[in-house]
This record gives C-alpha cells, structure tokens and sequence, in this order.
C-alpha cells in the first residue's frame, strides 16, 4: 500500500463521532458491526457500543445493570441506597474490583464465587450465596488459565431469582466465530450484556472492544444519557436514534468499529474463523499426532499445571538442579524464583518475550498464549529450545 492510501486511512482512525450529522458512516458501520456480533451471540435483537477497553465494558455492564436494578441511582446517588452487592468468580478479570470502586459500590462488596480446579465457577457455591446481588458476572476466557465458566448453569440461577448476568468474554468471545469451538461459550445467548474484544483473539487494531446488551427497548441510553441540546437536538431532520454518542460516558470516540469492519470484510467469516481455529490449533500440532501440550509435557523439565481448554497453555520449567529435589516447601520456594530470572534472560537477550505470574497458591510458572496466524511450529519449538539453553545453568 502505498503512502498516498495509507495516510488518509491513518488519519480516519483519529476522526471522532458521536452524532450521525459529523460522521454518517462509521455510525454506520459500527452499527453494522454490532449486529452482526449480537447474531454470534445468539440474541435476535439487541444493543450495544464500543468501548475503550474490556476493562471500560466490564464498568459499563455493572453500572448498567445498577441502573436496571435502581433506576432511580442516577439521579439520586448512593445516598440513601440499601447496600448494593455483586457475585463474581474467584478468576475475575481485576477490572470487575475497579468498576466497584469507580462506582461507589466498594472492593469489599464484590463477592467472589469459588471455582473448580480448572478455574471455572462452581454454580453450586453461586446459589448458596445469602445476599442477594445486582449483577452476577460469569467469564468466558479467564486471563490466566483460560477457563470458561459453564454459563448455562449460571444462567439458571441468574433467571430463577431474577438477576442480570454479564459475561465478561473479552478473551474467549472470539470463539464464537467458530463453529468448532463456539461450544466453549454454550448458554451465552442466555446472558444480559457481554464484553467481547475483537483486539484479541481475532486480531483487530488495537483498540478494538465492544459491549453488546440483549435489551433494545433503549435501556443504554437511559442510563447513560445527558440529553445535551446542543448536540442531540430531537428535531433533525434525520433519525436521531442513529446520535449514538449519548449512549457513552464518552462523547467523541475513536471509530474502533471501522478497523473490526475492514478486517472482516478483508478476510471474511470464513477467514476470521479459520484465524481463532488455527490460534487454537497451535496448541495441538502437528495435525493427526500429539498436541503441543502433550509433547511439552513428556518434554523433561517442563510440567503443566492443567491441559489447556483454550490458547492459555500453563507451565512450569524445572532447571537440572531441581529435578532431584525433594518435593517440599524448599522445592517449591525455589521453583518459584526461575521463571523470573528467565524472563530478565530472555528479555535482556531480545529472542522472545514470555509472561509469568504465581497463580491461586502456586508457584511462578510461564503463560503461553499464542494467537498470531504468523506463529509457526518451529516458532513452538523454539520457545522450549530456548528455555532450555536460557536455564541450562540454573
């Protein structure tokens, strides 16, 4: 592409909008888009906006679901309001604790719903829960072990007792392009709003995040209306529901929409799809014989935490001075010290980046995601090739 195309379409992604009148056609296609992904949803109609950030959807779901619950919260406050409670996994993005701290809700009035071994809720822990929430938000694509929170069961509970369920999906929604993997999301038509961002799983620009709401009676613009006259005037000549600014926190936005439309329209659904299914099939090269996982985990020195359900692969590399130790609290206080040293090693060196964290109890170990169609299997072999030669002396 030469420079002469390539600067006029730099420049369009810094123009803003927020009324039909300043820019027709990325409204447009942002409408475009989101219903497109409320259909992959499963909602026959539905509502929605793109947002700054999973973590800003997270925000909005939770101050829109407050608002359903309380109508009356967003001309009052808090003041005089009962105590406003929310259930959330124990594998939560952190964003669900700042969107409680943002709104005025308090940290200590999230409560976090065990989950299984695997990082899924467990219903059963949901539906003995005394308080009665607002919001129950379930996760499909937890950011460390990748885990999909069984969101039928979730959903049972939520419409037995009448309460909103958000699913955070802004890792895992992708999935639901394939029809081979969308099963991992079973039961999210039954939700009341979800995160979804495309910057991920798909690869779009960054930034690139929707959140999508099943109601379309107008509920979003409710609740975060201002009705500035001076912008959303009732007489236009056009139809003002396409003013979709007055829908946001925001009033200019960056068109985030029009990069997820270029690049669907580019490759397709077929392409998108082929995308998620070969991020996920990284993991299980080659075609026919062992997955990835499987060879890493025969591969001495390396263990896994737990076989992979998505793109998040978990291990732990245990350097030739430790695979005699005794397994105890020394072992394990000095595992916990090498995937950091790696990392400065790998960093230091320039051959790849890799994350790390300690995890619900355990030790530092490494998460692999791997997402880029670019990726190759001897990209994968390298990355434990290299491990090993980063390690050898420790």
């Amino acid at each position: 592409m030469s420079y002469v195309v390539l600067i006029p379409v730099i420049m369009l992604l810094f123009l803003f909008r927020y009324t039909y009148e300043v820019s027709p056609v990325f409204l447009l296609v942002e409408e475009a888009v989101i219903k497109k992904m409320i259909e992959f949803i499963g909602w026959e109609e539905g509502d929605g906006i793109f947002n700054p950030g999973g973590s800003i959807s997270n925000m909005y779901a939770m101050n829109l679901a407050r608002y359903k619950f309380c109508p009356e919260i967003k001309e009052k406050g808090l003041s005089g309001l009962p105590r406003l409670v929310l259930f959330a996994s124990e594998e939560c993005h952190y964003s669900m604790k700042k969107a409680a701290s943002f709104l005025g809700i308090g940290t200590e009035n999230v409560y976090f719903i065990k989950t299984d071994e695997r990082g899924k809720m467990i219903p059963e822990e949901l539906e003995k829960q005394g308080s009665a929430p607002f919001l129950v938000c379930a996760t499909a694509g937890t950011t460390v072990l990748g885990a999909f929170d069984p969101l039928d069961k979730i959903a049972d509970i939520c419409e037995k007792h009448g309460l909103w369920l958000h699913v955070d999906a802004s890792w895992g929604g992708s999935a639901l392009i394939s029809r081979k993997h969308r099963r991992l999301l079973h039961g999210i038509h039954r939700a009341d709003s979800v995160a979804w961002n495309p910057h991920k799983m798909l690869l779009a620009g960054i930034q690139c995040c929707a959140l999508l709401v099943k109601d379309n009676s107008g509920l979003l613009k409710k609740c975060y209306s201002a009705e500035a006259a001076y912008l959303f005037q009732q007489d236009k000549f056009y139809d003002v529901s396409y003013d979709t600014g007055d829908k946001s926190i925001q009033c200019s936005r960056r068109p985030d929409a029009f990069k997820f439309w270029l690049m669907w329209k580019a490759l397709g659904t077929t392409g998108l799809e082929e995308r998620v299914n070969r991020a996920l099939a990284l993991a299980r090269y080659p075609p026919h014989s062992l997955e990835y996982w499987r060879k890493l985990k025969k591969r001495e020195g390396f263990q896994l935490l737990l076989e992979p359900e998505y793109a998040n692969v978990c291990f732990w590399y245990i350097p030739p001075s430790l695979r005699k130790m005794e397994d105890g609290p020394e072992f394990w206080q000095k595992l916990h010290q090498v995937a950091p040293i790696i990392k400065e090693r790998m960093m230091k060196k320039g051959s790849m980046m890799l994350g790390y964290q300690p995890h619900r109890g355990k030790v530092n170990f490494f998460r692999q995601v791997v997402i880029s169609p670019q990726v190759s299997r001897e990209d994968m072999d390298f990355l434990l090739d290299e491990i090993e030669l980063l390690a050898k002396d420790l």
